[in-house]
């Protein structure tokens, strides 16, 4: 594929003007789609997610020789600051924090490759289409990882937790008040659910106001996880965040025990003897933030065995070592750039739209600054092709409901201009910038997050792009922002932030319920409108068990964003996973990875590149 010539040329005038100023050089199908239900209330394991022939990496690797016994597995968590350290999942909202709590999960249910809650897991899972009733029962003899008993208490807690009047969190939301009962709990109208009821010791009820074929991907207000009770019971809800049985001791379900926490910088795990699938073969864990602009060289000592969110502008670094293996599949992901045209009324729990009192609420000028941005350039020269430009806010993994056909905003500049032109956003005093539709001077301000050194590239190229159809925007802060302080302007409706750079890891659930609803605080560019509320609740309602009509109402949600532009679709991307060869046997696959417990190692130490 030709490069962009014109995106090189403005990258390297770029570097040197840089290198000028600071004397450093910078281096750079609707047939198969949704379960239906068996008169046992089982979905059929037809949901099929899509499975792409995986012609760029391997999905698992096998490395010969003997497995010692125990051992320590290091693994090394790619970021430029310190981790959160919120680790319970009703209070975590970031990825960093997920992937650190998945070595000691909460998680009750077990998926399939296609992404549909099996009867595999820690629970169990009966759904009754007709009564809108899902029934739950636990596994007997399940321990957390202190050697108490889980109890069917520590299910029904995380409800009690996410639905109560204190809980800050972003969970309880449009389809958490799926439940019955769960507004009257949160409005302090009730002191418990009264949807949810426990049976007895090891089984419990939810009663929905309506179900649809989400339930079976852990949707429609279904919650996952379990939690200590014996542990957080006691613990009123407004000071979880700071407790120490979330900060410093999670008790846990997973392979894995958290044995020292140093804050922002690295997790120490030991194993779980109490683990229900049987007792972990590695000693225990210890994931580390690494900052990006050191990782290929600690990949190439051979320091780690596994490494989390590498990111493809590393690959030229790490892609001739003989010690690693690099593995990689189709994320659940999209990045995406957010118009702000309103705020969140937290009294209300609900989003509430200003297009016409929003700098951004012209429609023409969002879908112009869509088709100004030079996305395929981008994925092209820094991500080597390991991104791609984003068509559609449901990522073609989820194959069923991805819109294919849409062609989403490509890099065409001169309908940017003309998009522009007949918005009325003229350049009225021959600076070269545009106007407002007034007359008035236009400056428009991006959030973006910091990165490694080509993220400042690729925004600056961005911004460049927009300057290049006479839009002035600058970055908010006047800098990119680290990842913990972004999300939080973002959320907090920051007015010096008219627009923002993010990135979804959607789960394994492709519903926009809980993103993009009226009463989500997700829902960050806060815009709604009857017609993406009523699609949403179609999408998600009794009559989507009709694989036809989900699928209708799936594409109805595409072509609506792609026309009011408040979201663009930026890259979809691939997980790189690079792997010591020292590790035994590892697998990424959606459908077959490898447990966490069953993990073996075959040297005392990760094996070190050999350089030649």
């Amino acid at each position: 594929m030709k490069k962009h010539s014109r995106f090189v040329f403005f990258i390297l005038s770029l570097l040197l003007v840089l290198a000028g100023c600071n004397g450093t050089t910078l281096t750079a199908e609707v047939d198969e789609m949704v379960p239906v239900v068996k008169e046992n209330n089982e979905p059929l394991k037809n949901a099929k997610a899509e499975k792409e022939e995986n012609t760029l990496f391997d999905l698992s690797v096998s490395n010969e020789g003997t497995p010692i016994k125990g051992g320590m597995l290091k693994v090394a968590l790619v970021k430029d600051e310190p981790f959160k350290g919120v680790f319970l999942a009703e209070l975590n909202e970031d990825g960093f924090d997920s992937d650190i709590m998945s070595f000691a999960s909460n998680s009750i249910f077990e998926v399939s490759g296609d992404f549909l809650i099996t009867n595999d897991g820690i629970a169990s899972m009966v759904v009754d289409q007709v009564n809108n009733k899902v029934t739950i029962k636990i596994r007997e003899e399940v321990k957390w990882s202190d050697g108490e008993p889980l109890k069917i208490e520590d299910l029904i807690l995380p409800y009690e937790i996410i639905g109560h009047q204190d809980y800050t969190g972003v969970r309880y939301n449009s389809a958490f008040k799926n439940i019955v009962g769960a507004e009257d709990y949160h409005d302090g109208l009730a002191d418990k659910i009264s949807g949810i009821k426990k049976i007895d010791e090891h089984t419990m009820e939810i009663h929905f106001h309506q179900l649809s074929p989400a339930i079976f991907s852990g949707g429609d207000g279904l919650w996952t996880y379990a939690v200590p009770s014996h542990q957080i019971g006691d613990i009123p809800v407004k000071d979880l965040m700071e407790s120490d049985a979330v900060r410093k001791n999670p008790v846990t379900l997973g392979p894995f025990k958290f044995d020292k926490i140093v804050p922002g910088e690295s997790v120490q795990f030991v194993k779980n003897e109490h683990y229900w699938k049987g007792e972990p073969k590695l000693d225990g864990v210890i994931v580390q933030v690494v900052p990006s602009s050191t990782i290929s060289v600690a990949i190439g000592s051979g320091e780690f065995d596994i490494v989390f969110h590498f990111n493809a502008t590393k690959m030229p670094e790490i892609k001739d070592y003989e010690n690693i293996t690099v593995l990689g599949r189709s994320e659940l992901y999209y990045s995406y750039l957010g118009f702000k045209v309103g705020t969140f009324d937290s009294t209300k729990n609900s989003v509430v739209t200003d297009l016409e009192g929003s700098k951004m609420g012209d429609k023409r000028l969002r879908q112009a600054m869509a088709y100004a941005l030079d996305i395929e350039g981008v994925s092209e020269v820094f991500y080597d092709n390991l991104r791609e430009r984003a068509n559609s806010l449901i990522p073609p993994i989820f194959s069923s409901f991805h819109d294919s056909s849409l062609r989403g905003y490509y890099y065409n500049p001169k309908k940017a201009n003309a998009l522009l032109d007949s918005a009325g956003y003229i350049d009225v005093d021959g600076d070269g910038m545009r106007e407002d539709r007034e007359g008035n001077q236009l400056e428009i301000k991006l959030a973006a997050m910091s990165g490694d050194t080509t993220q400042e590239d690729i925004i600056s190229y961005y911004l460049q792009n927009w300057r290049d159809v006479g839009l002035n925007v600058t970055l908010s802060t006047d800098r990119l922002i680290e990842f913990n302080s972004f999300y939080e302007k973002i959320e907090a409706d920051d007015p010096e932030i008219d627009m923002f750079m993010g990135a979804w890891g959607t789960g394994t659930n492709p519903s926009p319920a809980g993103l993009y609803g009226a009463s989500d605080p997700y829902n960050l560019t806060r815009f709604t409108s009857e017609f993406l509320e009523n699609t949403i609740k179609n999408i998600d309602s009794p009559q989507a068990f009709n694989p036809v009509y989900r699928a209708q109402q799936f594409g109805a949600f595409q072509e609506y964003m792609e026309d009011m532009a408040v979201v663009i679709p930026m890259q979809f991307r691939y997980e790189i996973v690079p792997v010591n060869k020292r590790v035994k046997n590892y697998s990424i696959d959606y459908g077959n990875g490898t447990g966490l417990h069953e993990i073996e190692l075959i040297s005392e130490k990760p094996i070190a590149h050999k350089k030649k």
